[in-house]
């Protein structure tokens, strides 16, 4: 970004912060002079769950959220505003399901950073921190370095809840473009990778290769194992780290074995025939799309029974669910050509669908106030459309959704510019948005963990968006 850039929306920045009013669309905005108030102020209770929707390959943030339709037709594009539960608050025509939920929702409308790059943009959103090779050229795999929100809420949580499941990622194990990691534990080891649920496309239904036993080995056998390790553990003093870390992994999975509670979770099929065509069960069109029509049939069949399943996890406990929408090469919303079609035909119904499904299915189960729910890609769209009809990479300024977790509905926090080319005012960052789930959680970012070196890091360098709560 240019330095006359920068000193425009500086200036830009400045001259709002003097004024006290009304936001986009006559809602009520939600400025960062709320934000600078010390975070321990909030009497909002903190948040048993979150549920995190990875928007992959990341949608039009023009198309969605943050329509521009005074904009030039070569910026706004195809569709139009329409207006939503919340008074002034207006959203894309084609989303006519999360229209009618909109006063239990808030929008970012300036989230933004430098990755241009899927893998180093998805890294940076799942972690809050860019990766330590930056915006890397694709294709060339390296491990992840920083832990991702799941992660580091199951190190810390696990310190009072040592026998909960704390992560879960579903309906399968998500690599970016290639096999690089952004939801795993990082530094804090495998360990702390997320429980891996998988979906079967073909009968709609989930399954955990991890808690499945041999036949032969009954609950009896494995309980007679656990008590000959224990008995060895005896042998091995108990303040040895190596020692007390194993016998917390060991605990874990034979709770996981023994649970009940999750196994009956992962039976989606026990949910009423109309709760499941509720979140869209029957979107079973593969004949379109991408290169490869079974890739565009998986995730049609599995993204709103997805986050069916991610309520039942919340139901049983879980604490952090990684929905991912979409599979990595299919159906996806990288939308460099025909970015429309794929949007109105094939992207936004089911989301649309499955998501207001969720928010009213969690409020009307006493479950919104304590699980947040956040959609969000690695970025967004450029607002320019290129000769194929299809809009770019473009980080320097998206919108993501919220809803939940104490959430004031209704509501927007920040602003991009006219043509949604950059924030105007209260620009957040991932950093941002990983304070803000720490905090909701109850937990300070300021809070340090350390990697195997032993060198702290504090769990988020950014500032939680604490006037978006009650």
């Amino acid at each position: 970004m240019s330095r006359q850039v920068r000193e425009h929306r500086r200036l830009n920045r400045r001259r709002w912060l003097q004024r006290v009013g009304i936001g986009a669309f006559g809602l009520p905005w939600l400025g960062s002079h709320a934000v600078a108030a010390n975070e321990s102020q909030s009497s909002t209770k903190p948040i048993r769950s979150c549920i995190f929707v990875f928007l992959y390959g990341g949608p039009s943030h023009l198309d969605t959220f943050d329509l521009k339709p005074d904009a030039p037709v070569e910026i706004r594009g195809e569709f139009k505003p329409v207006a939503t539960s919340a008074p002034g608050f207006h959203i894309c025509e084609h989303l006519p399901h999360l229209a009618k939920v909109m006063h239990k929702v808030a929008v970012v409308r300036s989230l933004h950073h430098t990755n241009r790059l899927h893998d180093s943009a998805g890294t940076e959103l799942y972690t809050g921190r860019q990766g330590p090779k930056g915006d890397r050229e694709e294709f060339s795999p390296i491990p992840q370095f920083f832990p991702c929100h799941g992660a580091v809420l199951h190190k810390l949580r696990s310190l009072t809840l040592p026998a909960r499941l704390h992560h879960a990622v579903l309906p399968w194990l998500f690599h970016n473009v290639i096999d690089v990691p952004c939801q795993g534990g990082g530094f804090l080891g495998s360990a702390f990778d997320p429980f891996p649920i998988i979906g079967d496309p073909k009968t709609r239904s989930f399954r955990a290769d991890s808690l499945q036993r041999p036949a032969e080995l009954s609950l009896s056998r494995i309980g007679g194992r656990r008590r000959l390790l224990t008995q060895l553990d005896h042998t091995v003093s108990s303040a040895a780290k190596p020692a007390r870390e194993l016998s917390d992994l060991y605990d874990r999975a034979y709770g996981l074995l023994e649970s009940k509670r999750l196994r009956d979770a992962l039976q989606i099929d026990r949910e009423p025939l109309s709760m499941r065509q509720k979140y869209g069960l029957d979107e079973t069109d593969g004949s379109r799309g991408g290169t490869n029509g079974s890739e565009h049939a998986y995730g049609r069949n599995l993204r709103g029974q997805s986050l069916l399943l991610a309520r039942r996890l919340v139901e049983a406990g879980i604490g952090f669910v990684n929905v991912n929408d979409f599979r990595q090469q299919g159906q996806n919303w990288d939308s460099h050509a025909d970015n429309f079609n794929q949007h109105k035909k094939h992207l936004l119904p089911p989301i649309d669908r499955a998501l207001a499904a969720l928010i009213e299915d969690l409020d009307q189960r006493g479950l919104l106030e304590s699980t947040l729910v956040i959609a969000a890609g690695e970025f967004g769209r450029t607002p320019q459309i290129n000769k194929s009809a299809g809009r770019d990479h473009w980080p320097d300024c998206y919108s993501i959704l919220l809803a939940g977790g104490g959430i004031r509905g209704g509501t927007v926090y920040g602003a991009s510019d006219r043509h949604g080319m950059y924030p105007d005012r209260d620009p957040v960052t991932p950093a941002d948005l990983a304070a803000t789930i720490y905090q909701r959680f109850g937990i300070s970012p300021r809070t340090e963990i350390h990697d195997t070196t032993g060198r702290p890091y504090r769990i988020s360098d950014g500032r939680p968006l604490t006037s978006l709560f009650a």
